[in-house]
């Protein structure tokens, strides 16, 4: 099964406007201009509360200044709106963006490339809230703008290459993933330089998304070298810098190395909390991720308060159906699973796989995680009619979705032979066995083959 929910980068745009100081600047111009400098910095810093405090400020002051529906208003609105979204207030960012929206197509046209800034954050705050069905046309209608406006190849057109790839990756629908992505880097890399924090983004995205696919070896390098740059151009203390460190641990997990995963994942959980605050949806998500590290190591005690408290913090701020809160109920419902506390295993992996169908589709990858969850449930229970067509439904999805030679294939076969061998038919128990066995060993060929290359 998955082991965890990467949480990919959402690329947003602070917007520039033309806020710029002049002679004669009003003693109000003056302190909404000191202000949006100020939040300019702390934003740089990883700073998004105080920044936001002083956006606050200038936004307040905006209307006196410019007026309500002026194009610099708008700006401010999509700036506070864009701290807020990395703060995860995302009922906050929301309206502003759309406000912002309204006035940029007003003032300057449904093309403009101001649009298409709004366009692409209110995308990504949709996104970031669970809701897939939405970003897509918005995602799709900024990128038009951008390539027409400035070409095919500027960095915006990157942001959104970026953020179109990063949602389809949260739809488990990879291979219109990657080509965006692989494109979204190409031009960063030739328009900002391989060391550009715009080049790390990107890195980490296409990193994430080959360990959603299971191809490890083609992930660390890119995370490994996104890391790299952005410990060096923002600070080892950076919020995106524990993205980079949570991407990381995730892989090291994957591929057995538990102790640089939990080094790692207390690393980001430690910038998280004190760069977001501790109730932000990223510590959530790091505080699921070492919970589910603990509970592959069987250490059960250290497991459960991280995925109850992640739980408390999903529910509050994402709400109760999000995918991400769906994610920690199907763990904590393994962790109780494995501790043969079945009775309270069964509703919490019904309940994940109720808002992970309704969420993301019944195909999704999240849901045959949860269909083999719920499937190995009931295999312990001895409820082999329950476990059998949720075992074979996990599995027929993650050979469609990820190919036959997945990591989270093998778990499928492994999970589904355990089936038939309780109910006696050993002959088929043992060809999955054996398929299992030559995916398995065929990765370890390839891995040891490509050792013996370098």
């Amino acid at each position: 099964m998955n082991k965890q929910i990467i949480s990919l980068v959402l690329a947003a745009v602070l917007a520039a406007g033309v806020l710029a100081a002049g002679a004669g600047c009003s003693a109000e111009q003056m302190a909404l201009l000191t202000a949006n400098r100020k939040a300019k910095g702390l934003k740089k810093q990883g700073n998004y509360a105080a920044a936001a405090a002083e956006c606050e400020k200038a936004l307040a002051l905006a209307p006196e200044v410019y007026g309500p529906a002026h194009r610099n208003t708008a700006a401010l609105m999509n700036n506070l709106a864009y701290l807020y979204d990395r703060m995860g207030q995302y009922a906050k960012a929301e309206p502003l963006y759309l406000r912002s929206l309204k006035i940029w197509q007003t003032k300057l046209g449904k093309d403009h490339p101001d649009v298409a800034i709004s366009l692409n954050n209110l995308g990504g705050v949709y996104k970031s809230m669970g809701q897939y069905s939405k970003p897509e046309a918005l995602f799709l209608r900024a990128l038009k703008i951008r390539e027409a406006k400035l070409g095919k190849d500027h960095p915006t057109v990157a942001q959104t290459l970026t953020s179109l790839g990063t949602l389809y990756l949260a739809m488990g629908e990879y291979p219109k993933a990657e080509p965006l992505l692989l494109r979204s880097l190409k031009i960063n890399e030739a328009k900002l330089g391989k060391d550009d924090p715009s080049v790390a983004t990107s890195l980490n995205n296409l990193g994430g998304l080959y360990h959603s696919m299971g191809q490890y070896a083609k992930a660390e390098p890119l995370v490994l070298r996104s890391l790299k740059i952005r410990e060096a151009k923002l600070g080892k203390d950076h919020p995106t810098v524990a993205k980079s460190l949570n991407i990381l641990a995730g892989l090291y997990w994957s591929t057995d190395q538990h102790a640089k995963a939990e080094s790692l994942f207390l690393r980001s959980l430690k910038i998280r909390e004190a760069k977001l605050d501790k109730d932000h949806p990223a510590v959530a998500e790091t505080l699921n991720n070492l919970a589910t590290l603990y509970l592959s190591m069987g250490q059960y005690a250290k497991a459960k308060p991280l995925l109850l408290r992640s739980l408390k913090i999903g529910e509050a701020k994402l709400g109760k159906d999000h995918p991400d809160v769906a994610q920690t109920v199907n763990n904590l419902a393994t962790l109780y699973l494995s501790m043969g506390q079945y009775a309270k295993a069964e509703p919490l992996l019904l309940r994940s796989l109720k808002t992970r169908e309704a969420k993301l589709g019944k195909d999704h990858p999240d849901v045959a995680q949860t269909l083999n969850n719920l499937g190995t449930l009931y295999l312990s229970m001895g409820q082999y009619a329950k476990a059998k067509p949720l075992l074979l439904r996990s599995l027929k999805i993650h050979e469609a979705k990820l190919g036959k030679d997945h990591p989270e294939v093998t778990t499928s076969l492994g999970n589904l032979a355990a089936l038939y061998k309780a109910m006696g038919q050993d002959a088929k128990a043992e060809q999955l066995y054996l398929r299992r066995l030559k995916i398995k060993e065929a990765k370890k060929t390839k891995k040891e083959t490509k050792k013996g290359r370098n």
